[in-house]
């Protein structure tokens, strides 16, 4: 059995920081952030939270699948920005939700979170324990940002979010994925202090192992680059993108991106960029798609599903 998505969505607080808006806080420039990263604006958090903005974008992927709250039976969560630690944010969002029949838990594996959560609900439906999952990218990093850092308060953005997914016997579905603990201080956050980065060592990890991963997948499923329609990249910086494009010799149209508008979202942006497609109208039945998260841990990997 293989889990297919069937609903999806997404939510970003109204209030944004734009580029411009950082020159008056940082020694920076509009000039400078979108040709370092491709990042015009971010979203930012005031009234909401990792649970409130989750239960926004759940319940539109919800709707969007035409299923009840009543029928989940699984909720994942994945989050570096919880309001609390206790309870756990997926709980908190059964509860608002209204899906009293779910088993909940969080899941942290930093901007690879949403594709573990992913991961981890194929797993659970290929078992056979469970047919319906929601799995949700949450982020509030605009609290874990030191906004007097120009290297980081640039990058990161708050956001939400979420996709719904159904057991069914037919479908295509693979995975790989990888950690490195040995290079873990390139991206750091104390539970009392700010996000800390290595840039440097972060894009040379991102541009070497986000290739690898994904044709460590495509020999997995006999398939060649061109036989996917989208790869769905972890939103961090359009150079990271520009350069798997490159080491894949893949088009660059081939790798939709929204990370202008957004920011880095951490685990809230390959599940954001995916509704963004769904309501374009981009996706179509039968089309191969591979999503690729890669960040703190170090850890990276990729997924293959089928539309």
């Amino acid at each position: 059995m293989v889990g297919r998505i069937c609903g999806t969505g997404a939510y970003a607080p109204p209030v944004f920081a734009s580029n411009e808006d950082l020159e008056n806080v940082v020694d920076t420039s509009d000039t400078w952030i979108r040709e370092r990263t491709g990042i015009a604006r971010r979203h930012i958090a005031v009234e909401d939270t990792a649970v409130t903005m989750a239960v926004k974008a759940a319940r539109q992927a919800l709707a969007n699948g035409k299923i009840d709250p009543e029928a989940v039976e699984l909720i994942l969560v994945s989050t570096i920005s919880p309001e609390r630690v206790l309870p756990c944010t997926a709980c908190e969002v059964q509860k608002q939700l209204g899906a009293v029949q779910a088993v909940c838990f969080d899941l942290n594996a930093a901007c690879a979170g949403f594709l573990y959560a992913y991961n981890t609900a194929q797993a659970y439906i290929r078992s056979g324990m469970y047919k319906t999952v929601l799995v949700i990218g949450t982020e509030q990093l605009s609290k874990l940002v030191d906004w007097t850092d120009r290297n980081t308060c640039i990058l990161f953005g708050d956001g939400a979010g979420a996709v719904v997914l159904t057991g069914e016997e037919n479908g295509r579905y693979n995975m790989t994925a990888h950690s490195d603990g040995r290079k873990g201080e390139a991206l750091t956050c104390r539970t009392d202090g700010k996000i800390k980065m290595d840039g440097r060592e972060v894009f040379r990890f991102a541009v070497k192992s986000v290739p690898e991963c994904i044709r460590e997948l495509l020999e997995r499923e006999q398939l060649l680059a061109e036989d996917i329609d989208y790869f769905v990249l972890h939103q961090a910086n359009r150079r990271i993108v520009e350069a798997v494009t490159k080491r894949l010799n893949v088009p660059l149209e081939r790798f939709p991106m929204n990370l202008e508008e957004y920011g880095n979202t951490s685990s809230a942006s390959i599940p954001i960029l995916l509704h963004e497609m769904k309501q374009k109208g981009i996706l179509k039945p039968g089309m191969k798609l591979v999503f690729a998260g890669f960040g703190a841990g170090l850890s990276w990997g990729a997924s293959l599903t089928e539309w």
